[in-house]
């Protein structure tokens, strides 16, 4: 089976933990059966690994999602990375060249859709099977997933179809789409539950060579390079309004099980193992639930109904019932994200301060892990000071190396190329010096740090 997840969004909607830089789907607030927190991308990526272990996946994303992905999966996740966001239609089009030009698939071979984070269970996944079936027997030119309601849902697009009054009753049978609703009010939704439509999962299954002859009567392309050097060409809209809306034939076949979008306070607090995360005492709380991704304590007493989040970026007092409003304050704050996910680990911001002389500092604390390396590179504005809290790595500053140990600390001057690789996972605190402290002040260079010292002549 070939899937392609589409990875995106920025997840103001889960302000503080999230950013511009963290998406929700990369946040670890869920719970795996050892017990260990995991991402929503994770728990995914690991119900597909039981369904449909032999899938061939792509994930389509964007290059600022390119580290977390690589970082939350493995360096071996296949990655298409668009070289700037225009929503679904071109990034599916160009998984689909991908799998055309790079993976050599043919154009028969059936491709199943999906966003990379739904909340579901292991019968969403089996149910992909029905999909390529159904688009191999030449029912429609797409194939979409219709889910079963659980409520009258505004923030859902609804789908009708033709059936008999049991489609349910035979969930893998193919029925013919008649219609489309999205996000209907309230009481819409209601009367499309008792008229028989359900909800629309964004899932959809089509030939290759389906999607390849839309693109290319958009804009002709030979191969996978060339349509991703002409991809700012392609029409910045969605696969449903490009595609969906103007296909010949639509069916859907049906899963009747959990599924929701975890994309605000609310939703998440539904599905937490417990209701703190970090480091949080509750004292006689009820309805209320927290999160604490900093070092300090975070105590709450006496207070129901509320959700509390706390990161560097901020922290979050608000009911749970007025919690989604949080995107529209998050847009109004213009600071930049004080937490990433890297390829190489991740870092957090932990103090900002400014002097009188107009010299800057911004303090890391960065976790690089296991046998992962800073790539080698410069900075033309700032100093930076590293000292090591916890760890091993090898250092390498124009060329003469080091081994660095808990304790020791190293100042690198601007000018200077540098570079370190985590011989154990590395903890290092790191101190940009500079009066103009713009991340965009680097320059990497071609250069392969080695795993291990041996062999190297260290200072």
């Amino acid at each position: 089976m070939n899937l392609v997840l589409l990875s995106g969004g920025s997840g103001k909607r889960l302000w503080p933990l999230s950013n511009d830089v963290r998406s929700k789907q990369f946040l670890k607030l869920l719970t795996d059966e050892n017990g260990q927190r995991q991402s929503m991308v994770q728990r995914v990526f690991s119900q597909i690994e039981e369904v449909c272990p032999d899938s061939n996946i792509v994930v389509a994303t964007s290059e600022s999602q390119a580290d977390p992905l690589r970082n939350q999966l493995g360096q071996g996740v296949e990655l298409v990375l668009e070289p700037e966001r225009r929503d679904t239609f071109p990034a599916i089009a160009l998984a689909c060249a991908y799998l055309e030009s790079k993976k050599q698939l043919s154009r028969d071979e059936v491709v199943v859709v999906m966003p990379v984070d739904p909340y579901t269970e292991l019968g969403f996944f089996r149910t992909f099977a029905d999909m390529e079936k159904a688009v191999q027997s030449d029912c429609a030119e797409l194939v979409l997933m219709g889910i079963r309601p659980a409520f009258a849902s505004p923030k859902y697009g609804y789908m009708t179809y033709e059936c008999d009054g049991d489609s349910f009753l035979t969930p893998s049978v193919p029925r013919k789409v008649t219609g489309f609703v999205e996000k209907p009010e309230p009481e819409r939704a209601e009367k499309l539950i008792e008229e028989g439509a359900v909800w629309n999962s964004g899932v959809f299954a089509f030939r290759l060579g389906y999607v390849l002859d839309l693109v290319r009567a958009e804009l002709p392309f030979d191969n996978y390079d060339e349509l991703r050097r002409n991809y700012g060409k392609l029409t910045r809209t969605s696969f449903d309004y490009k595609v969906v809306e103007h296909a010949k034939s639509i069916a859907a076949v049906f899963f009747d099980g959990k599924w929701k979008d975890l994309g605000t306070w609310t939703t998440i607090s539904d599905e937490m193992a417990a209701p703190a995360l970090g480091n949080v005492i509750m004292d006689g709380c009820s309805g209320s639930f927290a999160v604490n991704d900093l070092g300090i304590p975070m105590v709450i007493i006496g207070v129901d109904n509320i959700v509390a989040a706390a990161s560097h970026d901020g922290i979050l007092i608000s009911s749970i019932a007025a919690s989604p409003r949080v995107k529209d304050h998050a847009n109004e704050i213009a600071a930049r994200p004080m937490q990433e996910e890297k390829r190489w680990g991740e870092y957090s911001v932990v103090d900002t301060a400014e002097y009188s002389d107009g010299m800057r500092s911004i303090t890391k604390h960065m976790v690089i892990n296991k046998g992962q390396a800073i790539s080698y590179q410069m900075h033309s504005k700032r100093d930076e000071l590293w000292s090591v809290t916890d760890g091993e790595g090898l250092l390498c500053i124009d060329g003469a190396y080091r081994i660095m140990r808990r304790g020791d600390s190293v100042t690198i001057a601007r000018g200077s190329r540098h570079a370190v690789r985590a011989l154990t996972k590395l903890h290092l605190i790191e101190v940009q010096l500079g009066s103009d402290l713009d991340e965009s002040d680097i320059e990497r260079f071609d250069f392969e740090m080695p795993y291990s010292a041996e062999g190297l002549q260290c200072e």
